[in-house]
């Protein structure tokens, strides 16, 4: 059974910088196009971003909300992907997730195609 373990979400100020990442076991990275979604309080999950499988090429995808702010990268050696947000704004607030489609490219952000999912890491943009 594959794990995604997420970590590095935390409080921040409007303005900052958070970097999340995602390790994956038990499935080959590479072989998985991976998202990140996010769910706030009373909303539906929504994507935010996706990297195809490595073989195709690590294309990355962003939700219009997080472009030009948010960075999603891997490390295959690590077996890590990371999302890197800057400029944080209020609306950012959420738990963040990933999760990987054996697909070799990002199909898009529905849910139900996803085959494994992490528990989540909470990401607060506060003053």
């Amino acid at each position: 059974q594959s794990q995604l373990v997420e970590s590095g979400g935390g409080l921040v100020q409007p303005g900052g910088s958070l970097r999340l990442s995602c390790v994956v076991s038990e499935i080959t990275l590479d072989q998985y196009a991976i998202a990140w979604f996010r769910q706030a309080p009373g909303k539906e999950r929504e994507g935010v971003s996706c990297i195809s499988s490595a073989s195709s090429g690590d294309i990355t995808k962003y939700a219009d909300s997080v472009k030009g702010r948010f960075t999603i990268s891997r490390d295959s050696a690590k077996n890590t992907v990371y999302l890197e947000m800057n400029s944080l704004k209020f609306e950012d607030t959420a738990v963040y997730y990933c999760a990987a489609d054996m697909a070799y490219y990002c199909t898009g952000y529905v849910p139900d195609e996803y085959d494994y999912w992490g528990q989540g890491t909470q990401v607060t943009v506060s003053s």
